[in-house]
């Protein structure tokens, strides 16, 4: 997972940001790729995310910019990328090495339709589909923290008319607005899914894009006084 140093770009994208549709510079944001590419040591492939719910396998021809929220792969060659600024990045692999997927699970991505989001469709495809759940390691990045995520009452009937036992991830904010457990909703989607085994963001104030500036993008609280946000990114590979 990266943070926002050890890059080339100027204010507000200072510095990582790999984003190349925020409006940085195309020189920092290539030089930045290339600086991730040579850390992990193969191709992170940088979807194009369109906050739904599509999987794409990846390998060696896949392109930068193919449209999918969700991406799995079985060879070393490249690396699943998700980019993100206060959306929640979701990592996978069995425990066994033969597959790595990784998922974008903002709010939209995450409730999905009729209770069938990112996380989902993911589980169902064959390399997932096939694992048994408590072979699977998960791991929850950084995202936008139930202190900090103000959302409308559509968003909160998004995930209580499937499941009303989500009302406990929604706490009342300022006027009619909720203050959303984004960590918490994809935690409960993924026991759900039957999986055990997970790990990382546990909701806490450690874990809040948001609320560390010196550390993470946020699109939420970046854009609002400087107009945008650089973007970070969660990586998962297979080695040799």
């Amino acid at each position: 997972m990266t943070d926002r140093h050890g890059g080339v770009s100027s204010p507000p994208w200072d510095n990582m940001n790999l984003g190349d549709h925020v409006g940085d510079a195309p020189h920092s944001v290539q030089v930045n790729r290339q600086r991730l590419q040579e850390a992990i040591g193969r191709r992170p492939v940088f979807l194009k995310q369109v906050h739904g719910h599509q999987a794409v396998a990846l390998d060696a021809s896949t392109q930068d910019g193919t449209e999918a929220d969700a991406c799995f792969a079985l060879n070393s060659e490249v690396a699943c990328t998700i980019m993100v600024a206060d959306c929640l990045p979701v990592l996978m692999c069995d425990m066994s090495g033969q597959w790595v997927a990784a998922a974008h699970a903002g709010w939209r991505g995450l409730a999905g339709e009729w209770g069938t989001g990112v996380l989902e469709t993911l589980r169902q495809q064959p390399p997932l589909r096939d694992t048994p759940a408590e072979r699977i390691l998960v791991w929850l990045g950084p995202c936008i923290g139930p202190q900090a995520f103000e959302v409308g009452a559509d968003v909160r009937e998004a995930f209580c008319a499937h499941d009303p036992e989500t009302a406990v991830y929604f706490q009342p904010g300022a006027a009619d607005k909720w203050l959303a457990d984004l960590a918490g909703l994809a935690r409960r989607r993924l026991k759900q899914m039957g999986f055990t085994r997970i790990f990382g963001n546990d909701s806490g104030a450690a874990w809040c894009t948001a609320g560390q500036a010196s550390r993470f993008f946020s699109h939420r609280r970046d854009s609002r006084v400087l107009g945008q946000s650089g973007r970070m990114a969660a990586c998962i590979w297979l080695t040799g």
